[in-house]
């Protein structure tokens, strides 16, 4: 029985931080060390561009932190194929085929990209491969004939878009060359880690993350400012587990579910201050991050051998695109001279 095909990634546009190592970087390593399925893990550095071109730089130094990253995580080259999007030079040929099954009409539809073009303030200043990048996310995944895409679940449309193109091509070229992917969603509440001000998402552009890669006393810093419970002002008064990122963290990454419901109690009677169980957080994060963080530092001392790893998976990942690639110009006739 063949394996099952896993594609995913990230783009670098920063170090990543422990809401992605929750929503995916986590699930990635259980399935690569599985044994059971091809993993491709792409650095989509060209589609950070669509939004950065005017800053390459930035994309550029952040390309070997996610690596470190990933490396740090437990994603291990040996088991899944590290890449860089923009070194597979079929993803873009395969773009512009797919643009010619997709209207305009279609894409202003797709409620992630509006979504995100409200969040960027384009409006009408929209840049084109900004605009069409599902198209460019359906060529990343079709490449690779990833039957598995885990992704958030924001992304749902741009799996659908893609399922979409898939079905559009093999109809029209009238053969079965594509394969339609399924999207992997994190489980119900578990995929997106809220920022530590409290708002609805941790994100590098709202300065509220704690990343893989902070040192004890910047995380112990961050912790200290935690959103908690405005009210909770003595340490007597009962305080709100509800919308309070301590507890909401907690959760998450305590495995002692006992100790947090009997803090959780303690806080409501009253009687419990914040500083404490920021204090005890503090532990719990440390003793997660203390072995990336090392691990991280230690891959940190040999970047050429970093991008050594990135080049030696960027080859492998191409030797397959091209050959999805020669399938799809077969397939549309224009290998004209084969």
């Amino acid at each position: 029985m063949m394996k099952k095909t896993i594609l995913t990634g990230d783009r670098p546009t920063g170090k990543l931080h422990i809401g992605h190592y929750i929503g995916s970087l986590k699930s990635r390593v259980k399935l690569q060390n599985t044994g059971d399925y091809n993993t491709f893990i792409m650095i989509a550095d060209q589609q950070a561009l669509t939004d950065n071109a005017r800053d390459p730089e930035k994309i550029r130094k952040s390309l070997i932190e996610v690596a470190l990253d990933y490396l740090a995580v437990g994603i291990d080259p040996a088991k899944s194929t590290i890449f860089v999007q923009s070194q597979i030079p079929a993803l873009s040929e395969l773009t512009t085929y797919y643009l010619n099954l997709v209207t305009v009409s279609r894409l202003e539809r797709n409620p992630t990209v509006k979504a995100e073009i409200q969040q960027k303030n384009f409006e009408r200043s929209i840049p084109a491969g900004f605009f069409v990048y599902p198209v460019s996310q359906a060529a990343d995944i079709t490449a690779f004939k990833a039957n598995l895409v885990p992704v958030g679940d924001d992304q749902e449309p741009m799996i659908e878009q893609a399922r979409e193109i898939v079905r559009s091509f093999n109809t029209i070229y009238g053969q079965e060359i594509l394969v339609e992917p399924e999207g992997v969603f994190p489980e119900k509440g578990a995929g997106r880690l809220p920022g530590l001000d409290g708002n609805a998402k941790m994100s590098k552009s709202l300065n509220n993350c704690i990343y893989l890669s902070d040192d004890a006393d910047t995380l112990k810093k961050k912790i200290m400012s935690m959103y908690t419970d405005p009210d909770h002002v003595h340490v007597e008064d009962p305080g709100k587990i509800e919308g309070n990122m301590v507890f909401t963290y907690l959760d998450v990454f305590d495995e002692d579910k006992e100790k947090v419901a009997q803090l959780k109690q303690e806080y409501q009677a009253g009687g419990l201050g914040d500083v404490k169980i920021k204090r005890y957080l503090n532990e719990v994060l440390e003793a997660k991050l203390k072995p990336i963080r090392e691990r991280r530092a230690e891959f940190a001392k040999d970047i050429p051998s970093v991008y050594d790893i990135l080049k030696e998976g960027s080859a492998r990942a191409n030797a397959v695109a091209e050959q999805t690639l020669s399938e799809v110009r077969a397939a549309i006739g224009v290998n004209y001279f084969k």
